[in-house]
């Protein structure tokens, strides 16, 4: 096995701006968190904040197509200046814990990601609980991916990317992928993903006192209804666990203030131990995925003009990077 570099980048000031979204975000969610039941997970309502992200147009410049694949949809999505070209790819998870959000809550976001890096994405709606098992909707994301390789698009040239349980999707995407005997893709870039279903770690983690949001207290009942049963120890249900020997480059970008910056160290750690090139990048004082904030913060601005770098790198052939 090759010995590689973890590469990790610290952003540790947080803007005078982010700090100031980040004591309100903590106000609002010790409110929203006091009202939370602690019985079975409303799926009717969690389904409902993507039809209501409905209503919020993509950023100017931006073009979207609907595709219908076998048994769910997905988009594409240009965004502003990204060309009608399709060889090059972002195929891309949305968050959500499992049961919410999808294309409307995202297409900003993936609208953004796609500028910054030059490439459309395909946006993937894949099946969620209670329609589909846990363990199946990752089949969704594969099925995906299996789609663009018969549409005649390089393994070389798709990025897998997603944030928090896409972030999820965006490994055990490729780790189906190698089971299947699938070509993998260039590269695999996960924003706040939570990748160990089991809560020890995290809920020892320093960064769980700082997180904004305060969720540890509901991640234990959350993870037991969403596993129904699995064991959060296998491999097969926490990437963290599997062999991943043999992955694409990844790369991570995380709030150092969230407790799942947690996962976000231990996987890159163990992708560098099993010999694939990883980069960590933890920035301080933000929320879960910052980077939806788009415009709005400093801190997000520049983490999506990395993610567009680390993509332009990911899908430039080795002998034009060498040139």
């Amino acid at each position: 096995m090759d010995r590689v570099t973890l590469v990790i980048e610290r952003h540790a000031q947080p803007s005078l701006r982010a700090r100031a979204v980040g004591v309100s975000a903590r106000a609002v969610s010790r409110r929203l968190l006091s009202r939370v039941p602690s019985g079975p997970i409303d799926f009717k309502r969690a389904a409902a904040i993507d039809k209501f992200a409905g209503k919020v147009p993509p950023p100017r410049g931006t073009r979207v197509r609907r595709v219908k694949l076998d048994g769910f949809g997905a988009e594409w999505v240009h965004g502003r200046g990204v060309g009608p070209d399709r060889s090059k790819v972002i195929l891309y998870f949305h968050g959500g814990g499992w049961i919410s959000c999808g294309l409307n809550t995202h297409r900003r976001m993936v609208a953004r990601l796609s500028e910054a890096a030059g490439v459309p994405a395909l946006s993937v709606d894949y099946r969620m609980l209670p329609e589909v098992t846990f363990a199946e909707e990752a089949l969704d994301c594969l099925a995906a991916y299996t789609w663009l390789l018969d549409q005649g698009v390089a393994p070389e040239n798709v990025v897998f990317s997603g944030d928090s349980a896409g972030g999820y999707m965006t490994f055990a995407t490729a780790l189906l992928a190698r089971e299947a005997g699938l070509p993998l893709p260039a590269a695999l870039i996960a924003l706040s993903p939570m990748l160990d279903m089991d809560l020890t770690a995290k809920a020892a983690h320093p960064a769980a006192a700082l997180d904004a949001f305060s969720l540890m207290p509901l991640l234990d009942l959350f993870v037991t209804q969403i596993l129904d049963g699995l064991d959060p120890l296998d491999p097969t249900v926490s990437p963290i666990n599997a062999d991943l020997t043999g992955l694409p480059p990844s790369y991570i970008l995380c709030s150092s203030s969230e407790v799942l910056v947690c996962d976000a160290e231990t996987m890159a750690r163990r992708l560098a131990e099993a010999g694939v090139p990883a980069t960590l990048q933890t920035w301080a004082g933000q929320l879960h995925v910052f980077p939806m904030f788009g415009g709005l913060l400093p801190e997000s601005k520049a983490a999506i003009a990395t993610y567009g770098a680390w993509v332009r790198a990911a899908l430039t052939p080795p002998e034009e990077a060498a040139s």
